[in-house]
This record gives C-alpha cells, structure tokens and sequence, in this order.
C-alpha cells in the first residue's frame, strides 16, 4: 500500500501575552484553505489536535487549553489606512468546532509583531531603532488594533525586562490600543455598548436564580456577575472551579443566559456552536490572595479581583479582550465592574487575576445618552517560539 506524504506548510509559533498559537501568512495555506470553510477549519483542528477526546491534542500543536489551542491567519491588508487583516480562530480541544465570533487580545499582540516579522509593513515605517505602530484590521469583529512594537536594528525587539504576571519570562512590551472597540451590530440592542440599555440588568439564570449582571460588547461580549452571588469571594485558582463540574454547569448556564439577553444568539442550542463568545467573568472587590505561582497579592495593591471563563473554564490568567471589557465597564460609573473598584470615575485600574495583576485603561463617554469608549489601552509582550513548517496528513482538506 502507497501513502502520500505530509503536508508541509510554512508557519509560525508564537506567544502573545498569556496565549500562544500557529500564525499563518495567507499565502502560505493551501487553496483550499485560504477561504472559510469546512477545508479551513479542518485543517487548523489537524494542526492544533482537535478534535481530541482525550483532551490532550497530544497530536498536534495545541497545549490542551484554551489559551493554547488557537490559529491566526495574516494578511495585507485589504482595508485602507491598514497594514494588515488578522483573523483568529479558537479552535475547540475535544468537539468538531472552530469559533470565528471573537478576537484574542493577546494574540493581537503577536499579530502586530508578526506583521513586521512576515514582511507586511512598509519598510520605510520601520525605524533601525524605536517603535513601530502596526496597524491592524481584526477580522472576526471588523475593528483597529494599534501595536506599538518596539524595533532594533531594524527588528522585531523580543526580548526586555517587561513582565507579565502569567507569562514566567519577561520580553520587550508591546502597548496595544484598541480603537473604537465596543462591538457593532451584533446585539438586538442595535450595537450599543450595553446591549439591554441598562448598566445593570436582572439575569434570570435557569437553575441558577436571577442574579444582577452586567453585558457589555467592549473588546468581546462579556456578562460580569458579582463572584459572592454565585458562592466566591474572586480571589479563585482554576483548580477550585475548574474541579467543580457541578460549577462548571452553573456558570456555563450564566453563559448562556446572558448570551440569550444580549441577542447574540436566538436560542439555549446556538450556545454550542458560539463557545468562545460571550465570556463570563466574576468580579468582587479587592481582596488579600496568593496566585498561581505563589505570588502574595495584597488588597491594597488592586482595585478589583476578577475571575474569567474561556471555552468552559476558568482561565489561568485574563483574556486580553475580556481585559479591555474590564477596563471599559471600570470606567463606567454604576457597572458591576465599577461598584467593585469602588464606583466613581476612573480611566484606569489594576485588577486581580488568577497569575497575578494587570493594569487597563480605557476612555468612556455619554454621546446623547448612550456610553461609548473611544479607544482601550493595555501592555502584553510577544516572542517566536518556533518557526518552519507544521505538517498534516495530507487527506486533510485543503
């Protein structure tokens, strides 16, 4: 019996943020694969090791978590006043799914990095010695991201002494802006920030109860609850609730719920197939803990503590998008978010996460009574892990 041998494709490992994933030039993929579809999505699952039911993609380049279990295609940008369009898939580790519905934040930082790195921005805007501001489409939700990636000797800077609690080595920072964030024309409320046009809304949850919530659609769709109204305090590592597969179920119901009131999805069954949006996100006020990795976080050092869900569990740190809807629903006074750092007007905050702390900013206003926010401000880093060729078998479509 004959067999053909493996599809070679040229590609790119890299960490962005507290999130890594397989970065792809569009030119680079197969045919087939260089459209959405069916080709596509199956080849990003061969890549990663999905679907695994196992749930260890110990096939592929995935890392058996959310966080690690992502694909990002870049290309020139089609768009002017753009460099180039990045798309992101967040491919699913044990069912047949690639979502399409939202950004990675922190991948946005490797995306203005690896824009540089593929050749896609003028050369004449890259400084032997500076910054360079890479201007990005983001495909998935048709909105600009600015990355301020630090140059040397005409390069990428990887390297610095920034630190990022999550990542364990520091890099150069990388300050991303999100421009306009707040989503449009997804929600039944017409686009608005707050989708219901309340700041706080009376969820009603099956099997859960009704619960004080605020939806907001900055950076990604994203319903907050108070963590004492479902039991926590907000100081939680995963393993206190991603053990906890009766918690699991009741967050995933919120999920759902808030999904529903936020018109992003017409019944309880659409939720399977829309799993990386909305997030979920438990907010409380500042709070002694120690993190992940052992770190002391003292009360006084933070405005709030939040605990975020992505893809059905607890994330180890915090999304960058969920990051921006902090610091966007923060800066709004009266938000669930707001109340607890404190309430009042701000621009910025320093939460508490499971790794450690992170500091946002964000720019709010009132235009003819409806919030919006111009723009969104955060610091990740971003390095080449590997760079070459992933291979698949080549019966994979595409």
């Amino acid at each position: 019996m004959s067999h053909s041998p493996q599809l070679r494709i040229a590609a790119t490992y890299m960490r962005g943020g507290t999130s890594k994933g397989v970065f792809f030039r569009l030119e680079d993929l197969p045919e087939a694969a260089r459209v959405p579809g069916r080709a596509r999505d199956v080849l990003f699952q061969r890549v990663i090791g999905s679907p695994d039911p196992y749930g260890k993609q110990t096939d592929g380049m995935g890392g058996a978590t959310s966080s690690t279990s992502k694909c990002v295609i870049v290309s020139p940008s089609t768009r002017t006043g753009h460099d180039v369009d990045y798309l992101y898939g967040q491919v699913s580790i044990d069912s047949d799914f690639v979502d399409w519905s939202g950004n990675c934040g922190n991948l946005s930082t490797a995306a203005g990095a690896f824009a540089i790195h593929a050749g896609y921005v003028d050369p004449a805007r890259i400084p032997g010695n500076g910054v360079c501001t890479v201007r990005i489409w983001q495909a998935n939700i048709g909105k600009t991201i600015l990355a301020h990636v630090p140059v040397s000797n005409g390069q990428v800077q990887e390297t610095g002494d920034f630190e990022l609690d999550g990542v364990t080595f520091p890099a150069a920072e990388i300050v991303l802006e999100f421009i306009d964030p707040a989503d449009e024309g997804e929600s039944e409320g017409g686009g608005a920030m707050f989708p219901t046009g309340q700041l706080v809304d009376s969820l009603e949850v099956p099997g859960v109860g009704t619960l004080p919530a605020t939806m907001i659609t900055a950076g990604i769709p994203t319903v907050f609850v108070n963590a004492a109204d479902l039991g926590y305090d907000g100081t939680e590592l995963q393993p206190a609730i991603n053990g906890d597969a009766a918690a699991l179920a009741r967050l995933e119901a919120v999920r759902v719920a808030g999904a529903l009131r936020m018109g992003l999805i017409r019944s309880a069954d659409e939720a399977a197939t829309r799993q990386h949006t909305p997030k979920v996100a438990l907010v409380a006020p500042p709070r002694d803990y120690v993190s992940s990795s052992g770190k002391a976080i003292a009360a006084g050092d933070i405005d709030l503590n939040v605990r975020a869900l992505s893809m059905g569990k607890l994330h180890h740190a915090m999304m960058g998008t969920a990051s921006v809807a902090i610091a966007t629903a923060a800066a709004v006074p009266g938000t669930l978010v707001n109340l607890a750092a404190g309430g009042g007007a701000r621009e910025s905050v320093r939460f508490g996460h499971p790794s450690g702390t992170l500091r946002v900013g964000a720019a709010v206003a009132q235009v003819q009574g409806q919030w919006q926010v111009t723009r969104a401000v955060m610091s990740r880093s971003a390095r080449i892990l590997m760079e070459g060729f992933v291979r698949v078998p080549a019966d994979v479509p595409g």
